[in-house]
C-alpha cells in the first residue's frame, strides 16, 4: 500500500477489519474455506439480511471517504445488491452468501485502487 495520511490509514484498517470479520474470520479445519459472521447473522429470515446489507453499505460509504471513484463505488454497490438478493432466498441464499463474500470483494476493489 502507498503511504496514506493517518486518518485514511485508520479508516482503511477499520474497513479491512470489518470486511474480514464479516466474510472471512473463521476457517473450516483442514480446508482453505473461510467464512465470517455474515454466515451466522444471515440465518434468521429478513432481519439478518437487512442488518448485513447495512454493514455492507457502511463499507461502501467509508470507501467513498477514501476517495474511491464513483465507478468503483457502483461496482461495490452491485456486489452488495447481489449479496442482498441472494441472501433473500431461504436456505439456498444462506449458502450463496457464504460463497459470494461481497465485503471481501469490495475490500479488494478498495485495495486495488489504493495501490
Amino acid at each position: 500500500m502507498p503511504a496514506m495520511n493517518p486518518e485514511s490509514e485508520v479508516l482503511y484498517r477499520r474497513i479491512r477489519r470489518i470486511a474480514i470479520l464479516m466474510d472471512g474470520v473463521f476457517r473450516v479445519p483442514g480446508t482453505k474455506f473461510r467464512f465470517g459472521l455474515n454466515s451466522l447473522i444471515g440465518l434468521p429470515p429478513a432481519g439478518g439480511d437487512a442488518l448485513l446489507a447495512i454493514i455492507s453499505l457502511w463499507i461502501v460509504w467509508q470507501a467513498s471517504k477514501l476517495g474511491i471513484p464513483r465507478v468503483k463505488l457502483a461496482r461495490m454497490l452491485g456486489n452488495v445488491l447481489v449479496e442482498a438478493l441472494l441472501g433473500s432466498v431461504p436456505i439456498l441464499g444462506d449458502l450463496m452468501d457464504i460463497a459470494w463474500k461481497a465485503n471481501l470483494r469490495n475490500l479488494k476493489i478498495i485495495e486495488d485502487h489504493l495501490k
